[in-house]
C-alpha cells in the first residue's frame, strides 16, 4: 500500500521559508503516471491546492502561490519537497502531500499523508 508522510518544522518565523518533505513508501514517485501534490487547509477553510510534481519531474503551481512556491524531488530517497517563501500568518495551515493517479483517469487524490501542522508566528 502506498503511504505518504510529511515532515518539517511545525513553527516558522514570518518572512522565512517553509520547507516540508513528503516521504513516499510502497510506490516510486517516478512511476507512470502519478502526480504528487501539496495541499493545505487553513483553520476554518477548505482545501487549497498548492502545486504538484509529476512522475517525470515536471512541476505546476497554483497561480495564487506560484511566485512563492517551489516543488522538487529526490528520486534516490523517494521524496518530494515543498518550499514556500515569504511566510505570513495567512500561511498557517495543515499541509498535506497527496497522490493523483492520472493513469487511471482519476483526477482527485487517492492517497494522502497525515498532514503537518504549520504555525507562522514570531
Amino acid at each position: 500500500q502506498v503511504q505518504l508522510r510529511e515532515s518539517g518544522p511545525g513553527l516558522v518565523t514570518p518572512s522565512q521559508t517553509l520547507s516540508l518533505t513528503c516521504t513516499v513508501s510502497g510506490g516510486a514517485i517516478t512511476a507512470s503516471y502519478y502526480y504528487w501534490s501539496w495541499i493545505r487547509q487553513a483553520p476554518g477553510k477548505g482545501l487549497e491546492w498548492i502545486g504538484h510534481i509529476d512522475y517525470a519531474g515536471i512541476t505546476y503551481y497554483s497561480p495564487d502561490l506560484r511566485s512563492r512556491t517551489s516543488i522538487s524531488r529526490d528520486t534516490s530517497k523517494n521524496q518530494f519537497t515543498l518550499q514556500l517563501t515569504s511566510l505570513t500568518p495567512e500561511d498557517n495551515a495543515v499541509y498535506f502531500c497527496a497522490r493523483s493517479d492520472y493513469g487511471s483517469g482519476y483526477v482527485g487524490f487517492d492517497f494522502w499523508g497525515q498532514g503537518a501542522q504549520v504555525v507562522v508566528s514570531s
